[in-house]
């Protein structure tokens, strides 16, 4: 079993910059592939970006290209989502999720899943 808590989230003005954090416990965290997706009020379900084991390979999706950053440190069983130059768009509930054989694009594949962090954005 893997728990993940993601923490970061916030509200925050357009333009700025949040950095979420997903820890994950129960097991090794360098066997698994990691991803954010996002959910917002009345849009589907979007993977934000992902990353390999080693963090060889990353996934962004063209709305986040440029302006957010995955990253992961498996000394500190964490991974990380930097995001910049956020916009109104952005708003939703972050989720961390957590895969031992490699990304994929629909949160249900994942063998696991965070609760969620709320990342609010303004005028």
């Amino acid at each position: 079993q893997v728990h993940l808590v993601e923490s970061g989230g916030g509200l925050v003005q357009a333009g700025g910059s949040l950095r979420l954090s997903c820890v994950a416990s129960g097991r090794t965290f360098s066997n698994y592939a990691m991803a954010w997706f996002r959910q917002a009020v009345g849009k589907e379900r979007e993977l934000v970006a992902a990353i390999s084991q080693s963090g060889g390979r990353t996934y962004y999706a063209d709305s986040v290209k440029g302006r957010f950053t995955i990253s992961r440190d498996n000394a500190k069983n964490t991974v990380y989502l930097q995001m910049n130059s956020l916009n109104l768009e952005d708003t939703a509930v972050y989720i961390c999720a957590a895969d031992d054989r490699t990304y994929y694009s629909l949160l249900h594949q994942y063998n696991y899943r965070g609760q969620g962090t709320q990342v609010t954005v303004s005028l």
